[in-house]
């Protein structure tokens, strides 16, 4: 039986391109893989002597109120900001996939799913991401649980838009009317050709899925506050703004940074990988 999957042909500018990731985000992995080693020292380790000092040679970044080190918070935030994020994804693009093919496949299932999903969509993101997390209770899983569930619905939408369309393939009839099983069919031929958008949409999760664990933490509703992570550097830092504001610049910049890397890499990856796009950018 043969297994069709929609790929650029291979003149294309996108057949065999290398993608990476950029800089920042490199930097971004790298830094939260090797957080002990690249922060050089404990960011919990409180040194009242050392409070609110400004970035200097031996606390680049300064220190907070506590007297702990604002550069070793920033890389362990770096650390939470990863696995808070691939959490998020994991999470939105597994049920997203599951509800969105589901759904498209079996018309009747999909009459339910998809109108549980339009109720949760007619909520805005971060309003529901507070009634999860106050319902869960601040964890790292429920944090990462209430963010993924409000990008699920997109994930849904796009994937059960797509796979409508992919039924009406000549290939998928044909398959179908060889005698092969519902569940090979979606397995095995409709979400190989779902792979490029699914990819794409993974990368604009985990940024918005960084803004929103730190929004949430900055409203004191998302990680712990022992926890070190950007959203809680901002909201403890909010109380120093004019005496020592490097407390704010450093953790804002780099979820400034970090999102704009994510949304960049998800433009591209989108260029590369979406075949109707080919013509512009070759």
């Amino acid at each position: 039986e043969p297994r069709v999957v929609l790929m650029p042909p291979r003149g294309s500018h996108a057949y065999g391109s290398r993608l990476s990731l950029s800089p920042d985000g490199q930097t971004l992995a790298f830094s939260a893989l090797l957080a002990p080693w690249v922060s050089g020292s404990d960011p919990l380790a409180i040194n009242p002597i050392d409070r609110l000092q400004s970035p200097s040679a031996s606390h680049w970044f300064g220190t907070d109120n506590f007297g702990r080190d604002t550069w070793s918070r920033v890389i362990y935030g770096g650390r939470m900001t990863v696995i808070t994020g691939l959490g998020v994804v994991i999470f939105a693009i597994f049920f997203g996939v599951l509800f969105g093919t589901l759904s498209a496949y079996y018309q009747g299932l999909g009459l339910v799913l998809m109108r549980m999903v339009d109720v949760m969509m007619a909520f805005p993101p971060l309003l529901l991401a507070l009634v999860l997390v106050s319902i869960l209770n601040p964890s790292v899983v429920n944090v990462i649980i209430a963010v993924g569930i409000t990008y699920l619905t997109t994930t849904a939408r796009i994937i059960y838009s797509l796979t409508l369309k992919l039924r009406e393939e000549p290939f998928v009839e044909a398959i179908i009317s060889a005698g092969a099983g519902h569940f090979r069919v979606i397995t095995r031929h409709i979400i190989p050709n779902l792979i490029s958008p699914i990819i794409v949409q993974a990368t604009f999760i985990f940024a918005f899925a960084l803004l929103q664990t730190a929004a949430l933490d900055f409203l004191g509703v998302g990680l712990p506050p022992e926890i070190p992570s950007w959203g809680n550097m901002l909201t403890e830092a909010r109380m120093y703004i004019t005496r020592a504001p490097w407390l704010l610049f450093f953790p804002g910049i780099m979820i400034v940074l970090t999102v704009l890397s994510l949304n960049l890499v998800g433009d591209v990856l989108r260029d590369r990988l979406d075949p109707r796009f080919q013509d512009d950018v070759g």
